[in-house]
């Protein structure tokens, strides 16, 4: 749907229009609403052959637009009618007697039970009624809706409901009280209309102030330059260190841009929870009256939920699965009482509160307590209120992810062309958006599901479908890529399994959650496998089949152009061209044509073509044109000034070792001895002059658990005394951080792995921890899908260009990340060691954060102690 609050029209299809409601609804999401529409399609194509032996002259998928008037608002409405069959005018009719009428016809398919009471469809499918209403009105305003009929031909309606198991059918006339099902979709949908057009208003006189009291140097210039670079570029990169303020720059730009009105919403996205809830915190902050701004020293802003109307509207969205309430998460209608009649139990639960009232708190505690106490899913809460809000907060996954962005995309009134996309984190981007589009497969999944479908005597063909795949699965030997005809014979199988999901489902209710959504997978996958994206297929072990996506830059980009714009903030961009060309915004090249000179047409010309040729070669006007719509539609850089961070760290860089896969277990027992003197240097000279705050604990960083074991076996063995804490694998923040607090009270030295949720998600640790230590670059593993994607460069890169971006910039910009954490605010410093001498070598040290490019060289023992003591 697109609508204008400024002229008051609206335009979407007549099947929106029907489905339009404030309040829960049937979503489509996901492989369940993926088989339906299979279904869908394959029962309209065989009821489509029966009537056309029957009646030859019947008409299919008849195009029809009009335009109504309603409460002020001009609607456009289009859509495609299933099925028309005209008339049958053999013979005149006979006097008095009623003409033949046309019939419209629209197929609808259900799973439930066939034939029904027509109160019951009434009740159960109103939609269906209204959308068929709504195309019997607009066919007599702009009578005939076909050359097929004359102007006078009376046109009536008839639902036919198809059962998908058996394919039984029940043709259902429609009434004159089914027809008034038009006129109240006009009056929701005008009644939103309405609510955005207050919400714009309300947009408006938006008041909000500073995310900061006192500006630190670089912040004083940072709206104008996001400003002024929105006002020139669709897209841009931000790169601001980690402690600039970074989020409350961002939503301050952003609070700008909703009050201009050139943007109705803002989709702000990050990848952590604990981000987002900061998002929730500061920008709720901003706009209410108890507002603790950061640089006060203060924390993060402490918000009431009786706080005064800040005029505007947030919400935090958390997955699917958090909303649950049941003691096992399967969302399938017949097996979860909260979604049972839903629709109907909405108007009386009292939860519009909701979305009708800003004060009211939305934490996922408070969903699930009222949805809870109404008995609906708190999911449906969130599902419903997301329109009436003008900030969205959540994961990559609800722009980027195809199962999941039908959650914002399916929102009444979302239009990304008048929304302002943040994406915070953005350095993470490319990766997360491949993994959404991959998929694995194994034997023991597969064995588990066909037991159940055995155990349930499910659909024969589908059963014996899913056997064939098993079996596939079990005779998988480890493999770098299976041979073409094998991923042929994979694919041929997956669509054997989704045709005849397609003609008779299993019963999910008896099938369970875990059998469910893996069942669910196929559709799902097939559906992702019909984007065109470079794809591996892979058994790393027997019995196992990963389909990774490489590179997923075909639908980042045009995902990111879609919006009105997008800011992809970062603390670590990393080379701008590379990111660019992750993100699938490279600009579009113009094609090379050969040039015509004079003198290669001489005598070959008239006047008018010599005329036209001189016009050409005198004048660069279209040149300078293509010039400027080419280096507007390139992403701008803005860089934040940060001059508090010049020479805050005092970088060593060690020569004596080379930490490279190969060569690593050779250097242990330096590493052990430099581990030893750099924390024993660090409790005596360093942390006393540098700062009261910082802890006697150092961080030691390194590439992978195995090689942080391995260090430490090496010191124990050698009789170290340092107090050494390895990493636990802890995915809960509260744990992460409980561990990291006692650890910098009671170690010497916290052993951390670069690319981790402690690397890179604990940010507390700045101003606490002033010694580093990093043991080589984290290169990505060698494995299958890194020798895949360099092979997919190899034709358009060097081999060197390949290898910098699959290898080199992933494994530095961890160490960027890991390191930017230690000095947040100004007059924090730090002292690092880059203990590998890659990090000596131009590849690496070139892609280093400035602040740790130029440090000085130790190359032996004796370099060592000389730079710790200074």
């Amino acid at each position: 749907m697109e609508f204008s609050v400024e002229n008051k029209t609206a335009r979407l299809s007549v099947g929106e229009l029907a489905d339009f409601q404030i309040g829960p609804r049937e979503s489509g999401e996901g492989a369940q609403g993926l088989w339906r529409a299979q279904l869908g399609t394959h029962w309209h194509n065989e009821l489509r052959t029966q009537l056309t032996s029957e009646q030859p002259t019947a008409l299919f998928e008849i195009p029809i637009t009009a335009e109504v008037v309603h409460r002020g608002w001009r609607i456009s409405l289009s859509g495609r009618i299933d099925q028309l069959v005209p008339p049958n005018l053999t013979s005149e009719p006979r006097p008095n007697e009623p003409r033949p009428a046309a019939k419209l016809r629209e197929v609808k398919t259900v799973t439930r039970a066939l034939p029904a009471a027509e109160e019951e469809l009434r009740a159960e499918y109103p939609s269906y009624f209204a959308q068929l209403a709504t195309y019997l009105a607009l066919s007599r305003l702009i009578a005939p809706i076909h050359p097929a009929l004359d102007a006078t031909t009376p046109v009536h309606g008839e639902l036919v409901f198809v059962e998908v198991g058996s394919g039984l059918t029940q043709a259902i006339p429609v009434t004159a009280a089914d027809e008034q099902g038009f006129q109240v979709q006009l009056e929701r949908l005008t009644e939103f209309l309405d609510a955005r057009q207050r919400a714009r208003e309300r947009l408006r006189a938006l008041n909000f102030r500073s995310a900061f009291t006192t500006l630190r140097p670089g912040q004083e210039s940072i709206q104008d330059d996001l400003r002024k670079a929105l006002g020139e570029h669709p897209i841009v990169m931000l790169e601001a260190p980690t402690g600039f303020g970074k989020t409350g720059a961002l939503l301050e730009c952003a609070l700008h841009q909703l009050r201009s009105g050139r943007f109705e919403r803002v989709l702000y996205l990050t990848s952590k929870a604990t981000g987002q809830l900061q998002v929730v915190h500061q920008l709720r902050g901003m706009t209410s009256s108890d507002f603790r701004p950061a640089n006060s020293g203060a924390g993060a802003a402490a918000v009431s939920a009786s706080a005064a109307q800040s005029g505007i509207a947030v919400w935090h969205v958390r997955n699917k699965r958090e909303h649950c309430i049941n003691d096992t998460f399967q969302c399938v209608r017949d097996v979860c009482r909260h979604l049972h009649d839903v629709e109907t139990r909405w108007a009386r639960s009292g939860l519009s509160r909701f979305y009708l009232f800003e004060n009211e708190p939305r934490t996922i505690e408070d969903l699930r307590l009222a949805g809870s106490a109404a008995g609906i899913c708190p999911y449906e809460i969130t599902r419903t209120s997301l329109a009436f809000n003008d900030v969205w907060i959540g994961d990559y996954n609800y722009v980027f992810a195809p199962g999941s962005r039908g959650l914002f995309y399916d929102q009444p009134g979302f239009d990304p062309a008048r929304t302002l996309l943040i994406v915070d984190e953005a350095h993470n981007l490319p990766t997360r958006v491949a993994d959404a589009y991959s998929q694995g497969f194994n034997a023991a999944d597969a064995c588990f599901v066909g037991e159940n479908l055995a155990r349930l005597r499910s659909f024969a063909p589908l059963s014996l479908a899913w056997d064939h795949w098993t079996h596939f699965l079990t005779q998988l030997k480890p493999s770098d890529a299976l041979s073409p005809d094998q991923e042929d014979d994979a694919r041929h199988l997956l669509e054997q399994i989704a045709k005849q999901l397609g003609v008779v489902p299993p019963d999910y209710v008896e099938l369970g959650p875990q059998a469910t959504e893996l069942i669910w997978q196929i559709p799902s996958f097939l559906n992702y496998l019909e984007t065109d994206l470079p794809r591996l297929w892979w058994t790393p072990r027997a019995g196992e089949l990963l389909v990774t996506c490489l590179d997923a830059a075909a639908v980042i980009g045009p995902a990111l152009r879609s919006f009105g714009s997008a800011i992809l903030a970062t603390a670590t961009l990393g080379p701008p061209n590379l990111f660019v060309e992750a993100c699938g915004l490279e600009t579009a090249k113009p094609e090379r044509r050969p040039v015509e000179t004079p003198t290669a047409r001489l005598g070959g010309l008239n006047k008018r073509d010599t005329k036209k040729l001189f016009k050409h070669l005198s004048s660069g006007a279209d040149l300078l044109e293509l010039r400027e719509a080419r280096d507007a539609a390139e992403p701008a850089v803005v860089r934040a000034a940060t001059p508090w961070r010049e020479g805050a760290y005092n970088v060593g860089i060690d020569l004596r070792v080379d930490t490279s896969y190969q060569q690593r277990m050779r250097s242990l027992p330096v590493t052990a001895r430099t581990i030893e003197a750099f924390s024993e240097s660090w409790q005596r000279v360093d942390r006393p002059k540098l700062h009261p705050d910082l802890t006697n604990c150092i961080t030691v960083f390194f590439p992978s658990y195995s090689y942080a074991e391995a260090v430490q076996r090496q010191m124990a063995e050698s009789g170290s005394v340092v107090r050494v804490a390895l990493q636990p694998r802890l995915p809960d923040l509260a744990a992460q951080r409980a561990w990291a607090e006692e650890t910098l009270a009671l170690a010497d030295a916290m052993f951390l792995v670069l690319g981790s949720s402690f690397a890179e998600g604990v940010d507390f640790l700045g101003g606490k921890i002033g010694g580093a230590i990093v043991v080589g670059p984290a290169l990505p593993e060698v494995n299958a899908v890194q020798r895949a994607r360099l092979a997919a460069l190899s034709g358009t890169h060097s081999r060197e260009a390949a290898f910098r971006r699959v290898y080199q910039v992933p494994g530095i910009q961890k160490v960027n990340q890991a390191l930017g954490r230690l000095v947040r605010a100004p007059g924090q410093s730090g002292r690092v060691l880059l203990h590998c001498r890659r990090f000596a070598e131009t590849a690496y040290a070139s892609l280093l954060a400035p602040e740790y490019q130029f440090g000085e060289n130790i190359a032996t023992d004796e370099d060592l102690q000389n730079w710790l003591a200074r």
